[in-house]
């Protein structure tokens, strides 16, 4: 699979100062966080309790909702100068997302699944193309492509969720504890498959888990308790 163009790697993929996120107004907040930064290339395990605010965090750098204070710079743009429909855009074209259930549509097939995602980044003509290279390179048969998401075993569905997040060649990667339900084996056969995935984009990626055993697979692993200290991370 051939990477990408060359990417920036002075700017950060992910840059936090002085951010503040409540629900609702007047309520404590959920993230306070004075300083961090995701570098390019970097893989960050980001790990905390249930609740912590680790999904929230993630929703955050993907555009899904916006901070009330601070900036949050991801691949060079402050998501807060954008529209909902400019942060709908931004991510399409370059923030791939697995989320903890996939998401993936039932009743469309699992080429459909990808195409949706390739058009919403603008990347109509090459999609199909790089659907067949990505299907290939996560080990999914191309005969599968045809059947219906709701007809696909987990295994399947996790491998077309990451198709679907790197279709569009993303430079940062954001993945929502994807493992959770996963027994042992599975889990690691998928940590295998995405870190390779990852490798081959040279894309930045924010792994989020509750999980420490995940940990060991990271050499940057982030308590998103030490983010709400007032000590850079």
């Amino acid at each position: 699979m051939a990477p990408p163009n060359e990417i920036d790697t002075e700017t950060p993929a992910v840059s936090v100062s002085e951010l503040t996120f409540r629900y609702t107004n007047g309520a404590p907040p959920v993230l306070a966080i004075r300083s961090w930064e995701v570098g390019r290339r970097e893989c960050v395990f980001l790990y905390g309790e249930s609740g912590s605010g680790k999904s929230t965090l993630l929703n955050l750098i993907a555009g899904l909702q916006v901070p009330q204070s601070g900036s949050l710079g991801v691949l060079g743009t402050d998501l807060a100068d954008l529209s909902v429909r400019q942060r709908d855009r931004f991510r399409a074209k370059h923030v791939g997302v697995v989320f903890q259930q996939f998401n993936l549509i039932p009743y469309l097939s699992v080429v459909d699944n990808v195409l949706l995602a390739a058009h919403f980044g603008g990347q109509q003509q090459s999609g199909r193309d790089r659907t067949n290279e990505l299907l290939d390179a996560v080990n999914l048969p191309l005969q599968l492509g045809g059947r219906r998401a709701d007809q696909l075993s987990i295994g399947q569905q996790q491998r077309v969720a990451i198709v679907r997040a790197l279709v569009n060649a993303p430079e940062l990667l954001l993945v929502d504890e994807p493992t959770s339900a996963l027994d042992t084996v599975n889990r690691d056969a998928f940590l295998d498959l995405l870190f390779d995935v990852v490798e081959a984009q040279r894309s930045a990626m924010v792994f989020v888990s509750h999980d420490p055993t995940i940990a060991e697979r990271f050499e940057n692993k982030t308590a998103i308790s030490d983010l709400h200290s007032t000590e850079n991370n």
